[in-house]
């Protein structure tokens, strides 16, 4: 990939923050967007926005089209059977809490069990929390070893009669561990149990395809594959949507409407109430033709090859202590400085104009098993380089020294 020409495809990396060059390294928490897909916002907006499905005139047929186009694309990038297992949600937060919701109405019972893990997200743990209190589920929590990774035996462990649905990351926004998840649904399937795969910070790096890996549930957001904010995905097994309840109502959801009686509408709008963000479809649409024309694995050996030089980098600062040691990571590093608060480093390198992430990073039990309030995350993606993340080594020295 030619880094630099990529960089001019990005507007936003041109500013300056406090008079330094920009070094954006906040990327698990949202990507920066390119040219194509800002492009693709104002295109809809400006020629042909209307609103989908329900309109006869020319606008909304061609809305509609690309609407529905993005759908395909989506079911191509996730090599699904159907673009009825395709459903546009506000991103893997919703995603999640629709499963939660509608799954657990058509299979759960009082005393049913559900597995997750110790490295999870809070959008991965609070719904399926709440049904404890709504349901009398029982949660389970695989832990985690001391570099980093799901104790497998463990997992094989909490299986039981009661387990109904297993649902875990498939890549860390903390450590960064690529979950074996293949060996994880094998195991599931085994005793009859479905999988959900939080995809948030696997889907922008790793192929997925959910054909291959007989997941049942696989979420993801479309800000974090630089598309915009408010857009996401869920895909489910058409088998599974098929049985599950709407999770809201209201138009486009339905069949027919009286007062007397609602039937709800087919795959896959009996999930989608009311009008979608078609506009923000079309340009995650874009935003997935210009990822796979660079190549998923392309970008993610780039991103690799940060990590691999940034964390030899890090190791070699006195103090600093990195979560997550597991050789099967994604482009993330999070970490600590001895005897200097995260927030504070956060806010040093902000003044030098590096971007990165600091705090619980909205895992507050994975927080409490490491011991400590918060961590220094750095994150890539496919338009950073060495020389920024030179700069940021030279800029948290920098830091470390003032704190001291």
């Amino acid at each position: 990939m030619d880094i630099d020409k990529i960089r001019e495809e990005f507007p936003i990396l041109k500013q300056e923050v406090y008079k330094r060059p920009l070094v954006y390294l906040d990327n698990a928490a949202t990507t920066q967007k390119p040219r194509v897909v800002i492009d693709a916002i104002s295109n809809a907006y400006c020629t042909i926005n209307a609103n989908v499905h329900r309109g006869v005139h020319h606008l909304s047929q061609l809305s509609t089209e690309g609407h529905e186009g993005g759908r395909e694309k989506v079911r191509q990038f996730l090599n699904a059977k159907s673009i009825k297992e395709i459903i546009f949600t506000r991103g893997t937060t919703e995603s999640i809490n629709l499963v939660a919701s509608s799954f657990s109405e058509a299979f759960f019972n009082e005393g049913d069990e559900v597995i997750i893990s110790a490295m999870e997200h809070h959008s991965n743990i609070v719904p399926w929390q709440m049904l404890e209190g709504k349901k009398g589920i029982k949660l389970k929590v695989i832990p985690i070893t001391p570099v980093g990774e799901l104790d497998m035996e463990m997992f094989r462990s909490l299986i039981t009669e009661r387990t109904k649905l297993v649902s875990v990351a498939h890549v860390s926004n903390v450590l960064g561990t690529v979950n074996p998840i293949e060996e994880i649904i094998t195991i599931a399937h085994s005793h009859n149990v479905p999988v959900l795969v939080d995809g948030a910070q696997g889907a922008p790096h790793i192929k997925v395809d959910v054909q291959a890996l007989d997941v049942d549930f696989y979420v993801f957001s479309g800000h974090k594959i630089y598309a915009p904010t408010g857009v996401g995905v869920l895909y489910g097994k058409e088998e599974w949507l098929d049985k599950m309840p709407p999770y809201q109502g209201g138009g486009e959801m339905i069949g027919k409407v009286t007062f007397e009686k609602t039937t709800y509408n087919e795959l896959p709008f009996k999930f989608e109430a009311g009008t979608p963000d078609y506009v923000g479809v079309m340009a995650m649409t874009e935003a997935l033709n210009y990822v796979e024309g660079l190549g998923i694995e392309n970008i993610a050996a780039h991103e690799t090859e940060l990590l691999q030089y940034t964390t030899e980098k890090i190791k070699a600062i006195e103090g600093v202590v990195i979560y997550g040691n597991s050789p099967h990571k994604s482009g993330v590093i999070s970490f600590n400085v001895e005897g200097i608060h995260p927030y504070d480093i956060g806010m040093l390198l902000d003044k030098q104009g590096v971007a990165v992430r600091t705090g619980h990073l909205c895992a507050q039990p994975l927080m409490d098993i490491l011991g400590i309030p918060g961590v220094v995350r750095v994150s890539f993606a496919l338009y950073n380089t060495k020389a920024e993340c030179d700069k940021f080594i030279s800029a948290l020295q920098r830091a470390i020294e003032i704190c001291k």
